[in-house]
């Protein structure tokens, strides 16, 4: 069993390779974790992590420059079932169509479409940058033993932009900055998460083994 990383050129990954290292030796999983641009990786992997950072039509542009990823991911997480994690952008991707800037055609994984963030109030700044709770909306494997609501733990953000799922059923967290987004999405053997967990401190790393354990 291995847990693939994606590297498509979206920032810097070492955090997050680092951060699913050690959930998986604090917990006592001792997965190897490998950060890869083979597809065929993709193929031999148990779990599958899509990281992003930056803008949606350049981390789509990313996955299509590397011949045969996107259709790599296809087959390992739709047909053979792998448990797959999108963070942050790569949450974003699972949409249909991401309206920043332009619309760029998502990998349609859940129905939604990724436009502007609204606070509502003119004192919230944009991007949102910081700590916020998540408040549960279903229950959800990687949500177990995790506090959450307005004593739970904190994650962080940094985003300007919002995943908005055609069905409410596809939020399994929201968290409310002026007001509420989906900060978790999901389905069958698909989550995402609009925060990063790999700098989200105890809350993350109890995320990450919670997700490294998913048999869905």
């Amino acid at each position: 069993m291995t847990v693939t990383i994606v590297d498509y050129g979206s920032g810097n990954l070492h955090s997050a390779v680092k951060a699913f290292e050690r959930a998986s030796r604090e917990h006592g999983l001792d997965l190897p974790i490998q950060l890869s641009s083979d597809p065929e990786q993709l193929r031999t992997s148990s779990h599958i992590v899509l990281p992003g950072v930056g803008a949606f039509a350049d981390c789509r542009r990313g996955l299509e420059e590397i011949p045969g990823m996107v259709e790599a991911l296809h087959e390992a997480v739709l047909h053979q079932g792998r448990p797959f994690f999108g963070i942050c952008v790569g949450m974003q991707l699972l949409a249909t169509r991401g309206h920043e800037h332009q619309v760029t055609q998502g990998l349609g994984w859940i129905g939604g479409d990724v436009v502007a963030l609204e606070t509502g109030d003119q004192d919230l700044k944009i991007p949102h940058m910081g700590w916020n709770t998540l408040d549960e909306k279903r229950p959800h494997h990687l949500l177990d033993g995790i506090p959450t609501g307005e004593n739970g733990l904190n994650a962080y953000f940094v985003h300007s932009y919002q995943f908005v799922p055609d069905s409410t059923a596809s939020a399994i967290a929201t968290t409310t900055y002026g007001k509420p987004f989906a900060s978790i999405v999901g389905r069958d053997n698909i989550v995402g998460s609009q925060f990063h967990p790999e700098k989200s401190q105890k809350l993350g790393l109890a995320l990450i083994a919670n997700f490294l354990r998913w048999r869905p």
